[in-house]
């Protein structure tokens, strides 16, 4: 069995919440793990021990004395004494990088162009799901509905047409960053302050109160097959908060069915199976769904959600493995140069 090498960090707003989840995902999967590449905040890339894998480490800087580590093609090397040298092993790359760097497609690039089998969204994959307005765009596309929306740009003037309460929110960024709920026009100012202080762009969507909202994940394994998780349905308050979902990563323990009908789940089912296609071949994604007035809207697509969503699987380990065996393949490029060579023998050079 191939080991999962763990990647984690990034220069993102969600860093700290990426290294949460290394450490909750270190617990469920156990010696299945190979390594955990920890990448600062300044790309350089740590090969970080399992016994490290703690919040101090990161929190006093105590990573910065782990070995530093390279890109290389095929892996992952280091330079020794005698030049660099090729960590052995490595397996398959599972990136937990949460919002930039990782959900924005940065390191599905870097893996990809390094020929280093990854376990994550592709590029394309990325940049539908990252941004709120194209997923939007693309759940339109494929059947699926989403609440209305209204796009702003900053600077622009925000006039929404939506009665109170409306929720604003960064155009990408997810664990509820920069979310409000504006109930009155008193909290505009602040709203729009805290959504553009992460994005140029935002979104605004009505607000339901007392929605219901379930969780579904799932991946699509070497038959073709997608595999669904549990559905779960949060306990919440009105709106998540980010705290609430900060303290929900670290979950190492499963969670429990929806109470729903079979009708409702299979319905979901569907709903997630029409997104993830294609497109998301090669990662585990969780889709949040909201039920309103039994309609089934996408919230929100999660291409690396928090721990990988382990807590809604039984065995997941088993599910990872299976994962691991079902990557897409790249074909190859035969690079022959003989439009070059005609080119030359035509100039006589």
């Amino acid at each position: 069995m191939s080991k999962i090498s763990v990647l984690f960090g990034g220069a993102s707003f969600e860093h700290e919440i990426s290294i949460v989840s290394a450490i909750s995902l270190k617990k469920v999967l156990g010696e299945r793990i190979g390594y955990f590449f920890f990448l600062d905040g300044g790309h350089t890339l740590y090969l970080i021990p399992a016994d490290k894998m703690q919040a101090k480490t990161f929190a006093t800087g105590e990573y910065k004395q782990c070995k530093q580590l390279e890109w290389i093609l095929g892996g992952v090397g280091y330079r020794g004494l005698f030049g660099s040298k090729r960590l052995s092993d490595v397996g398959v790359v599972l990136s937990l990088i949460h919002g930039g760097d990782g959900e924005d497609g940065i390191i599905s690039s870097v893996l990809a162009f390094y020929k280093i089998p990854f376990i994550a969204p592709r590029v394309a994959a990325c940049a539908l799901s990252f941004n709120k307005i194209l997923t939007k765009n693309y759940a339109a596309h494929i059947g699926v509905k989403t609440l209305p929306y209204e796009h702003y740009r900053y600077g622009d003037e925000v006039c929404p047409s939506f009665v109170y309460p409306f929720i604003i929110k960064p155009a990408t960024l997810g664990s509820s960053i920069g979310v409000s709920v504006v109930e009155k026009q008193d909290d505009m100012e602040y709203a729009l302050d805290c959504a553009f202080g992460y994005d140029r762009e935002i979104l605004i969507e009505p607000f339901y109160k007392g929605v219901r909202e379930y969780n579904l994940a799932g991946y699509k394994n070497a038959q073709g097959e997608i595999v669904f998780s549990m559905v779960e349905e949060p306990k919440k308050t009105e709106l998540l908060s980010f705290d609430d979902k900060y303290l929900d990563f670290s979950r190492t323990t499963q969670a429990t069915q929806a109470t729903i009908s079979q009708e409702l789940e299979s319905a979901l089912q569907d709903a997630f199976k029409r997104i993830y296609g294609d497109l998301f071949e090669g990662a585990l994604i969780r889709c949040d769904f909201f039920v309103i007035d039994d309609e089934i809207y996408l919230n929100e697509i999660n291409p690396i959600p928090g721990s990988l969503a382990h807590y809604l699987f039984e065995n997941f380990g088993q599910h990872i493995t299976a994962l691991a065996q079902a990557l897409p393949k790249s074909k190859p490029i035969n690079i022959t140069y003989n439009y070059v060579q005609k080119i030359r023998a035509a100039k006589g050079k």
